[in-house]
């Protein structure tokens, strides 16, 4: 980068080898001149993240002179307490995964609820809260759909296409009550084209075709994918296909673009999904989404803005073929910041408008004319304003951030607190507090149903959030220990009562304390027969001021253990190996006879023990693995009564072909 002016600062350019000559540079920072250009590249970069939480890592170009260098740019999340990593595709890119929600199984923080197998239908939990509770953010995007959570994690991203995924606590404004994930997408290497294929159990098949071009200040990520299955079982098979483009560019004078779009179509049969005693239903969405991101440094200044929009559009069939609901949503968001860096520390403002909008068959106020299939409709608008100032020093850092939020139920205070201590090198200590909100879905408000009672006197829940982090790493081992607690009040739910004649009806009659302890370990190295070796446990439990009979507030994932194991042989040849143990809280009905609504039996949710396994070869483009799935063959469900696949086996093929290919993950050469 030109016109760059930095203070003199002595260079270090050879070892005298003398006992003496390391308190010559004691209190004083020096640059050591024989680094190659690549380390003091990844330096700079760590200098940079460490001054300020990120939202997302775009993928650019740098330019020093002559010299075009692949690095990251970093932009940042406004009042995020801390994040949590959830998925790291590099550190986990031999473990048995397939999908994103394969991946986000594996970790304590997430409860990971599946209708289907390979990624038909997902919800994801944070920490005890509800899919209705957590926002979801693509590259620092906020996409959360404002009709049911359902709907949010349905994005046209594959794994193969994603760099990582973090929880980020401390998020302003609404919808993040139990927190916000965020999921990063980069490319795997600067020029790259990379196809894979594979097929197995139950008429599985997937192929992806993706690959970067990246040139001196710009680059460009493209994927295709198409997932399909007969089914494990009747009506539940699926058909899946997903298309996304992110785009990043660097003007000297106007600043750094960055833009993504992408569409995506599921089809699947729901069997269950919604009334476990009816196996015909079945349900079709299509979901566009575009966004693009500004961001311009001036002098001690920073400047940047963000605008995108999401169409969701959703069918749900209760005999599959005959169209019961349909629903049309939109979501937009604008965001506008500034930083300001000085000799306090770096002080921020901001704010940012969203706007929500549906028409359905049975969703919102009734219109007074049609519009098309669509009998009613309802909009809402939302805004945020919040300061933050931030201080990092040596051993300590600390942030402070207050906002409002204005909202159809009025005007609503959000604010943050956080601070960190170093007292040994790697080991970085963390604590916060945080208050967080989230309203009403208009399913909450609106759907009734031969079983089900709307309530359109629901206001926002809101809760706060006390939160402390350690994290310690030592060479080749890292630790992390996490405990929070949740004050949540107001909070929504599908309770049942007796005056309601057996039918669920939304209401927030009770307070909902959550307490949680995360630990994670991990011993990575780069040579030798045990690579890689990950333990990790999560604890959930909560405090309810209400005896009633709720939907989901209490079936929380109560106990979660992981082990995962990867072994290194015969040069190019890897095996991963994954265990985990659940206990769900809860209990929900079973209908033996399909169809009957009428015999019903109560049953406790069981502790289960799932076993995924992959073995992969790779020599230069190439790689072959077989990976397989329960191979326990365990019967267990994640929502009531709604079996899951049991043994499922794949098999596959990727080719890779790149500009300048690192050496192999998995081959020594």
């Amino acid at each position: 980068m030109k016109n760059i002016t930095t203070n003199r600062i002595p260079c270090f350019r050879r070892w005298n080898r003398k006992g003496w000559s390391v308190f010559a540079s004691l209190h004083r920072q020096v640059t050591i001149g024989v680094l190659s250009v690549s380390m003091s590249i990844l330096l700079l970069s760590a200098r940079h993240v460490a001054a300020q939480e990120v939202d997302s890592m775009t993928f650019r170009s740098l330019q020093i002179d002559e010299v075009g260098i692949a690095g990251s740019q970093s932009s940042p999340t406004r009042n995020v307490l801390v994040s949590t990593p959830l998925f790291d595709r590099k550190a986990q890119a031999a473990a048995p995964v397939s999908t994103l929600e394969a991946a986000l199984r594996l970790t304590p923080s997430v409860d990971l609820r599946e209708r289907g197998g390979k990624g038909a239908q997902a919800d994801i939990s944070i920490r005890g809260g509800s899919f209705d509770q957590t926002m979801v953010l693509l590259n620092g995007i906020d996409f959360t759909d404002a009709r049911t959570g359902h709907q949010s994690h349905s994005l046209p991203v594959d794994l193969e296409t994603v760099s990582a995924v973090e929880l980020l606590d401390g998020l302003p404004g609404v919808g993040a009550y139990a927190g916000a994930v965020n999921i990063r997408t980069a490319p795997l290497m600067p020029d790259y084209l990379r196809f894979d294929a594979s097929g197995g159990s139950y008429g599985y098949g997937y192929a992806n075709l993706s690959g970067a071009v990246t040139g001196r200040r710009y680059s460009l990520l493209g994927a295709v994918s198409y997932r399909r299955s007969d089914g494990y079982r009747h009506n539940t098979d699926f058909d899946n296909y997903n298309a996304f483009v992110r785009a990043t560019w660097e003007l000297q004078r106007a600043g750094y673009f960055e833009f993504q779009t992408g569409y995506q179509v599921r089809e699947f049969g729901s069997n269950g999904f919604y009334a476990a005693y009816n196996p015909d239903q079945w349900e079709r969405t299509s979901t566009a989404l575009a966004s693009l991101r500004w961001q311009k440094d001036v002098g001690r200044f920073s400047f940047g803005a963000s605008v995108g929009y999401r169409k969701n559009f959703d069918r749900y069939d209760w005999t599959r073929g005959t169209a019961m609901n349909r629903h049309n949503t939109d979501h937009a968001g604008a965001s506008l910041w500034m930083d300001c860096r000085w000799a306090g520390g770096t002080t921020s403002l901001g704010g940012n408008y969203a706007f929500d909008h549906i028409y359905s068959t049975n969703l919102g106020e009734l219109l007074d004319t049609p519009h098309g299939d669509y009998t009613h409709a309802k909009a809402r608008h939302t805004g945020n304003a919040w300061v933050r100032h931030a201080v990092q020093g040596r051993w300590f850092d600390a942030a402070a951030s207050a906002g409002i939020s204005l909202t159809p139920y009025g005007k609503s205070a959000l604010w943050s607190i956080s601070g960190g201590y170093r007292p040994a090198d790697g080991l970085h200590l963390k604590v916060g507090v945080a208050q967080s909100m989230r309203l009403p879905t208009f399913t909450d408000l609106y759907y009734s149903s031969p079983a089900q009672i709307n309530n359109l006197d629901l206001i926002p829940e809101h809760a706060v959030t006390y939160r402390f982090d350690a994290d310690y790493t030592k060479r080749c081992w890292n630790f992390r220990a996490a405990a929070y607690y949740r004050a949540g009040r107001d909070i929504i739910d599908w309770v049942r009562r007796a005056e309601f004649e057996g039918k669920w009806h939304s209401e927030q009659t009770s307070r909902l304390d959550t307490y949680g302890v995360e630990l994670t370990g991990v011993y990575v190295v780069d040579k030798g027969l045990v690579r890689r070796v990950a333990l990790s446990y999560g604890y959930v439990t909560t405090d309810r001021n209400t005896d009633i009979e709720a939907r989901s507030a209490m079936d929380f994932m109560r106990h979660k253990g992981v082990l995962s194991v990867e072994l290194r042989f015969l040069r190019c040849v890897s095996f991963v190996l994954t265990g985990s143990v659940c206990d769900r809280n809860g209990s929900y009905s079973e209908y033996p006879v399909a169809g009957d609504s009428q015999t019903s039996i109560l049953r406790d949710f069981k502790p289960y023990f799932l076993l995924d396994g992959r073995l992969a070869w790779e020599k230069g483009v190439c790689r072959l693995y077989v990976e397989a799935t329960n191979l326990t063959d365990t019967r267990y469900c994640d929502m009531g009564g709604i079996l899951l696949p049991g043994r499922w086996i794949t098999g596959g093929m990727t080719l890779t072909i790149g500009k300048s290919r690192k050496k192999s993950y998995f081959c020594e050469k």
